[in-house]
């Protein structure tokens, strides 16, 4: 311990007496550590801090789902399945149903859109999460016939209700009816999906019934994850084959409660983690670089040290501290620097892509990440230094010799060069192959002009509009007056606009016997006449919907341009017909009366959607109609009629809240939100690799030029030109450069793999980006080592040939 306080104060005093070399390294380590930090802190908080339950370890999900086609769903269970396993069951503690959903709120302020959650009445109980006021659901309150209750989060207790201390027993209308509130759940507590209320789910089969929900379980003590697997694959497998799957695959899951929210975003943080690791690699090298140089200069304090009596390792541990010093000076840097890096990284990430925000933060866990990092670190770059520092002879290390720069010295901060050239040359290639596939993404036509286009989502609850001609008479008088609007040109509504969340897909009959294309489905819209033209989508054949195509007049369908190819190849589809009856009625029948364009109805990223449109005034089923979205096209910035659409919405229903309000650039730009902030963040960090790779260059040419003052005094004293020392400080360069890319080219090519998945109409390994990636960092070396370079090109040989 002496021994050790000894070295501290004396690497203490050599930190002070070199602020330059000490303030540098501590910068270079501090955005290296600071970006771990900062990175590593969203990964705790998303990837590995447990779920807030009790035992969370205990908590699964289990799945007998589609594993592929358009009704893939995730980890999930059709409700048959679900009340078959839950009887025969026999590993789990208990276990529960729940979906999503969102319903209208009204009577506590004006109209809103609220998340909400269905809920068996185990869900609670499975978390083992009790209501802070209130009570949970009962067994039965999910049976028809009993009272409506419900459960509101904390945020929405406080927010819309003021905290009311009297708030069990109040009626809260939901979708138009009304529940009493039974309980407030914990602050915080939003499971699943950031629920603001939930309400019991009843479920219940009949010929119409087949919806798939998450199902979750509580394994009992003692049991496994692969106890459970077993018996799952087991009851599945007695049950019959569903006839309307056509064969498709089901595969028996029990996946860990946290995959639900993390499984989207689990690859991007891994490869963040992996990016920032390569600039903490970086940043190593450079201060490594550092030392060898500050070390060259002590050879002469080893010796003496040496001479007094001190052992190879005793000098060794005394570098090691002060390296290990600097490196948790800037482990301490690096925590302020994530301190603001951490807000930032989740601002700027897209909106809800982001689980578990409330996780986020800086805590015990983050400080041991970090503190072991900087150890490790300053070990990492403080060892080598050393090692070369201490292994001369003391009488070589006494001599004029010994303390210039030897072969040894020399080699090892090329090679260190090389490493950081090769390592910016990865993060590089990654953010140019991101940035590309971003610019293609953003370069796709998404067939459909989105320019002063303004749209606005209502859901209607069928327990206030019941039938078809109640929803029908809602859209047309809202449709009406916003055509009516002062600067709107033209208004349309779809159920499904273009790159939203929801999509309907499946099949269709054709007439005549003809098979429909095995395993082929289109997108199934309704939409109100003039949604083309509101939209900007070309008519290729035909003639757009009228008014006069209602519930009185023969069923007529438009479809998309690739719909009508792939389904009547070599024919005009305008004039078929097709039906969705199984055995069809004549009035069942549709007539094809017109062809559109293909628009990117899901993604910007995903193929053009084949569709088939039917007019919304012939469509009969609630649930197709229940959500609208309105879109009106202006002359001018369309968000100034905002507050005139929302006004429309008042004099039409006035219990109606607006869902969503939103231009189609806005929803374009949200489209590609992921990859431009992938793409952003990756390129941040290879900014920073880049200029400390510069950075390194720069310092390893300079000290060399420093070193070789003599020589090149005494080149130029025999005749050398000022050109020729410029090549030959550049040649070097060079040489360090052409290795570094070199080194990195091939690891990219290895590395770039894991990207594959992000990016759009790029392969891993485009050739266009790894040569200007290349020649980007060519021109970087190029310019770091020009300037000492110059400086070695100006020497006065007589000033030289006096240099010590």
């Amino acid at each position: 311990m002496h021994n050790l306080i000894q070295d501290l104060r004396y690497a203490v005093r050599m930190l002070r007496r070199n602020p330059g070399f000490t303030v540098v390294a501590v910068l270079a380590l501090a955005l290296g550590i600071g970006a771990n930090t900062a990175v590593f802190t969203v990964v705790n908080g998303v990837l590995l801090r447990p779920m807030p339950f009790p035992e969370p370890e205990r908590l699964f999900l289990v799945s007998y789902a589609l594993q592929h086609g358009p009704f893939e769903n995730g980890p999930s269970m059709v409700d048959s399945d679900y009340l078959e396993f839950r009887r025969q069951d026999q590993v789990f503690e208990r276990i529960a149903g729940f979906a999503r959903n969102s319903a209208n709120l009204t009577g506590a302020g004006d109209p809103v859109r609220i998340p909400t959650a269905n809920v068996t009445p185990d869900f609670f109980p499975v978390l083992r999460v009790d209501p802070a006021i209130g009570r949970a659901f009962l067994a039965d309150e999910d049976q028809p016939g009993r009272d409506r209750v419900m459960l509101l989060s904390d945020k929405l207790w406080r927010n819309r209700f003021g905290g009311d201390s009297h708030i069990l027993g109040r009626t809260v209308t939901l979708d138009g009816v009304r529940h009493t509130v039974i309980g407030v759940m914990p602050a915080g507590f939003t499971f699943p999906y950031d629920a603001e209320a939930w309400t019991p789910l009843a479920i219940k089969l009949d010929s119409h019934n087949s919806f798939m929900r998450p199902v979750i379980g509580r394994l009992k003590s003692g049991a496994s994850r692969e106890k459970a697997l077993s018996e799952l694959k087991t009851i599945m497998s007695r049950l019959p084959a569903d006839p309307h799957e056509g064969g498709m695959d089901r595969r028996s899951e029990i996946v860990p409660l946290k995959d639900l929210l993390v499984t989207k975003i689990r690859a991007s943080l891994w490869i963040f983690t992996g990016a920032v690791a390569f600039v903490l690699l970086i940043a190593c090298a450079n201060v490594a670089n550092l030392l060898l140089a500050r070390a060259a200069g002590r050879q002469q304090e080893m010796a003496v040290r040496k001479a007094l009596g001190a052992g190879r390792w005793r000098l060794i541990r005394q570098l090691l501290t002060e390296s290990s010093l600097v490196s948790l000076a800037g482990g301490v840097a690096g925590i302020l620097l994530a301190l603001w890096c951490v807000p930032a990284l989740i601002a700027i990430a897209p909106e809800g892509k982001v689980p578990r925000v409330d996780q986020i933060r800086i805590d015990n866990w983050v400080l041991a990440f970090t503190a072991g990092v900087s150890l490790v670190s300053g070990l990492l770059f403080g060892l080598a230094p050393a090692l070369q520092a201490t292994r001369r002879e003391l009488r070589e290390s006494l001599s004029r010799s010994g303390r210039t720069m030897t072969g040894q010295h020399e080699g090892l901060r090329g090679a260190l060069v090389v490493s950081e050239i090769a390592l910016a040359l990865v993060l590089l290639a990654g953010a140019g192959l991101m940035l590309k596939s971003f610019l293609q993404l953003r370069a796709v036509n998404p067939g459909f002009r989105a320019e002063n286009v303004l749209t606005m989502t209502v859901e209607l609850p069928d327990t206030v509009y019941r039938t078809p001609p109640e929803v029908h008479a809602f859209d047309q008088r809202t449709l009406a007056r916003l055509a009516n609007l002062p600067g709107v040109v033209a208004a349309g509504a779809v159920n499904l606009s273009p790159l939203g969340l929801f999509l309907t897909r499946g099949d269709f009959q054709l007439e005549g016997g003809r098979l429909f294309p095995r395993h082929y489905s289109v997108d199934k819209l309704c939409v109100s006449s003039g949604y083309f033209r509101t939209m900007g989508i070309a008519m290729r054949r035909g003639r757009d919907f009228t008014e006069r195509d209602n519930a009185g007049a023969p069923g007529v369908v438009i479809v998309s341009q690739s719909a009508g190819m792939r389904v009547w190849p070599g024919e005009d589809p305008v004039g078929k017909r097709i039906t969705e009856a199984e055995h069809p009625k004549p009035e069942d029948w549709f007539t094809i009366v017109g062809v559109v364009d293909d628009i990117r109805q899901m993604s910007l990223a995903a193929n053009p959607d084949p569709a088939l449109y039917y007019p919304y005034l012939q469509v009969q089923q609630p649930y197709w109609l229940s959500r609208m979205t309105f879109a009106v096209r202006t002359a001018s910035n369309p968000m100034q009629l905002a507050a005139a659409m929302r006004g429309v919405l008042r004099e039409v229903d006035r219990d109606q809240p607006v869902m969503a309000m939103t231009t189609m650039q806005e929803m374009m730009a949200a489209s590609t939100a992921e990859p431009r902030f992938q793409t952003r963040l990756l390129g941040a960090f290879s900014l920073i690799a880049l200029i400390l790779s510069a950075v390194g260059i720069y310092g390893v040419l300079a000290y060399t030029v420093t070193q070789r003052t003599n020589e090149i005094g005494i080149r130029m004293a025999l005749g050398a030109e000022s050109a020729d020392v410029l090549r030959m400080v550049l040649r070097r360069t060079l040489i360090l450069a052409a290795v570094g890319i070199a080194l990195g080219t091939a690891a990219a090519l290895a590395v770039t793999r894991v990207l594959a998945q992000f990016l759009f109409e790029v392969k891993p390994a485009d050739t266009v980006t790894f040569i200007a990636v290349a020649a980007l960092m060519a021109g970087v070396a190029l310019m770091a080592g020009a300037i000492p370079a110059r400086r070695a090109a100006k020497v006065d040989p007589m000033v030289a040939l006096r240099y010590e």
